[in-house]
């Protein structure tokens, strides 16, 4: 494709989401790879030129995980979400708080973007309650499970993001809530960063993943599904095509197309311009989920 024909082929998008405001949640394996990290960060700083506006969500799973493993602190994981007990909570703060955040600031500024990074107790953000025992269907067995210092969202709080974007700042918002008392609740990033998107009316939610998209075989990445209609996410979520992390993300996809988003991405954040593909181009490179007449 020439020069002009990749304008030609963006006009329309440009046309359509200049003003609006996209919620792009980022994973802990892009995070950890700083080639992809900045391959990813210089396409929202592309949007945000084009005069898109970008609240940045962003999970550190993995930077969780590498930090638990070097001081022999065991971190478990059910259906893809973490079990929090008080030393992984610890964890959490020192990553999502502290190393990870930073990490991702320096790489934003490095960008050129103007981000101001905050967490969910900040102005309030992310309002929660500690998440009770849950009945849950584990490797084909029921069992109870307690997922400790894990928050459930209840109210999102909007204003201090709006008036960031307002000033003309990119928000970056660390998944950890609190509950009435001020208690420090780690919350999933897929879900915080769709009820971001669904509080603040975005025009999409994008997950930048490791994958490339929704696999049909989870063992083939040349497998992406390129389309799902929305009505066809529980048949996904109950399918033996996806387990682990990507059913928290279909969860999270759900929950903001039933309120009020109508575009879902899931976009592989290790391929070079996957993110501006997905955006702006008919073919994609992802995976769209969207809801029915949107």
């Amino acid at each position: 494709m020439t020069g002009m024909e990749a304008i030609r082929t963006a006009a329309p998008y440009l046309s359509r989401f200049r003003g609006q405001v996209f919620v792009i949640k980022l994973g802990g394996e892009v995070l950890e790879n700083a080639s992809a990290l900045k391959n990813v960060l210089e396409q929202i700083a592309l949007l945000w030129a084009l005069g898109i506006r970008v609240v940045l969500v962003h999970g550190g799973g993995t930077a969780v995980d590498a930090l638990a493993a070097r001081l022999g602190i065991t971190s478990e994981k059910v259906n893809g979400r973490r079990i929090t007990d008080a030393a992984n909570l610890d964890l959490v703060k020192m990553t999502l708080g502290g190393s990870s955040r930073i990490d991702l600031m320096s790489a934003l500024s490095a960008v050129g973007l103007a981000a101001v990074s905050l967490t969910g107790l900040d102005g309030g953000t992310l309002q929660a309650k500690k998440r009770p025992p849950v009945a849950m269907t584990v490797d084909g067995q029921e069992r109870q499970v307690d997922f400790g210092h894990v928050g459930d969202l209840g109210e999102v709080k909007p204003e201090l993001v709006d008036h960031l974007l307002a000033g003309g700042y990119l928000p970056v918002l660390a998944p950890i809530s609190a509950d009435a008392k001020g208690q420090p609740l780690n919350t999933n990033a897929d879900t915080v960063a769709a009820h971001v998107a669904a509080r603040i009316s975005a025009a999409k939610l994008i997950f930048v993943l490791k994958m490339p998209g929704l696999l049909k075989d989870a063992g083939n990445p040349n497998s992406v599904v390129p389309m799902v209609p929305a009505e066809e996410l529980n048949q996904w979520m109950e399918g033996d095509a996806v387990s682990g992390g990507m059913l928290p993300k279909l969860a999270a996809a759900k929950f903001a197309i039933s309120n009020g988003v109508s575009r879902v991405h899931l976009v592989g954040g290790l391929n070079t311009d996957a993110l501006l593909t997905e955006v702006f181009t008919n073919e994609g490179s992802g995976t769209m989920i969207a809801a029915s007449g949107g």
